[in-house]
């Protein structure tokens, strides 16, 4: 009987972010492997949706603690002797680069377009990526073409390897055919989501300095998620009131999206927006902040805003508040972009070509 071999992913927790639940979903369709997953901090929103041989946390969640990680992953990688190991995001990738034997192949997902991401403002991030890449080049797996030619020309480095690899949407969960659309209707209230942690990077304070020039419009916005900014943006509804709910994070959004009659995103930079997906898949327009990422994703099927302007999301808002006909073209050209491109099936067959082809080389 053949055994079956190991993977092991390392990221920084499992925060219900888009990376994490990318991996917790491939980890489910990948039962031919045996997976070993590692955090360096202990957050875990997924419970029993992850299924693996093994979890561990490092508990090593500050830059400090480096050191301390890449000892800890070097045992851990001996007691398991994996075929592969994958990591995703900057601090388990430069963790990885130092303890990953070079007998083992190495993987590593670029997540966002890094040039306007928050940490690479950051010159000893950006130096210790170049470094750590150059004393131990991974296999890049970036989520959109962008992402990919931004992160060698932005370290200035000579790729090793690399793919693209287009994050997706679980169309099997996100089934437009299974619930009623709320874009039919608009002569009631116009009713926006917006789905994402609260961090800087989402910008959810842009959307609440909009809605609140929108407060007298029968316009609301909701948004799911949790994170550090939340405090923030409660006290900036206190301040600036306007008609916005804070509704936290759920496990079944594929159910509360058809509710909606716009998803609304203002992220300052992202790579390959699994939210975004998710909307498509399920039939709802989608009003995206202009930038790079969000336009090779979506190309023509999303209206856009600038992110300097919060005049021109109001625009926007009222524009297609008044023109059901837009929306459903929109609906119905994000469906059809993601069904031809961005399935799981697709990405999956993906990823296991690229797994045994790095296993076997």
């Amino acid at each position: 009987m053949t055994m079956k071999r190991t993977i092991l992913h390392i990221i920084y927790n499992l925060g219900r972010g888009g990376a994490e639940t990318m991996l917790v979903k491939v980890i489910a369709a990948l039962p031919e492997y045996n997976h070993v997953v590692v955090t360096l901090e202990a957050s875990n929103h997924f419970g029993q949706e992850l299924v693996c041989e093994k979890l561990y946390c490092l508990q090593t969640p500050k830059p400090w603690h480096i050191p301390l990680a890449v000892v800890r992953l070097k045992k851990i990688i001996n007691r398991h002797q994996p075929s592969l190991v994958h990591s995703h995001l900057f601090w388990p990738t430069l963790t990885a680069r130092m303890a990953v034997p070079k007998r083992i192949p190495l993987l590593t997902t670029i997540h966002a377009f890094i040039a306007s991401s928050i940490e690479y403002k950051s010159r000893h991030i950006v130096w210790l990526d170049k470094l750590s890449y150059r004393f131990r080049p991974s296999i890049i797996i970036a989520v959109a073409k962008g992402a990919q030619q931004e992160y060698f020309e932005f370290l200035k480095l000579k790729p090793f390897k690399s793919y693209v690899l287009y994050t997706f949407a679980d169309m099997h969960v996100f089934d437009a055919d299974k619930y009623p659309s709320a874009t039919r209707d608009v002569s009631g209230t116009f009713r926006l989501i917006n789905i994402g942690a609260l961090r800087v990077q989402k910008n959810q304070k842009f959307l609440l300095k909009a809605m609140h020039l929108l407060r007298d419009e029968n316009i609301e916005l909701d948004i799911y998620g949790c994170g550090p900014e939340e405090q923030a943006l409660r006290e900036q509804l206190i301040k600036e009131p306007a008609k916005v709910n804070l509704m936290g994070e759920v496990k079944n959004i594929q159910e509360l999206i058809p509710s909606y009659h716009l998803m609304v995103m203002s992220s300052t930079f992202e790579g390959f927006s699994l939210a975004v997906l998710e909307a498509m898949a399920m039939k709802i327009p989608l009003g995206l902040s202009n930038i790079s990422s969000f336009r090779e994703q979506c190309e023509s099927s999303a209206s856009y805003f600038e992110l300097n302007d919060e005049g021109s999301f109001v625009a926007m808002v009222k524009r297609l508040k008044a023109d059901p006909q837009q929306l459903k073209s929109m609906s119905e050209l994000a469906y059809n972009r993601v069904r031809h491109l961005f399935t799981f099936e697709q990405h999956m067959a993906s990823l296991k070509s690229i797994y045994e082809e790095s296993i076997q080389s």
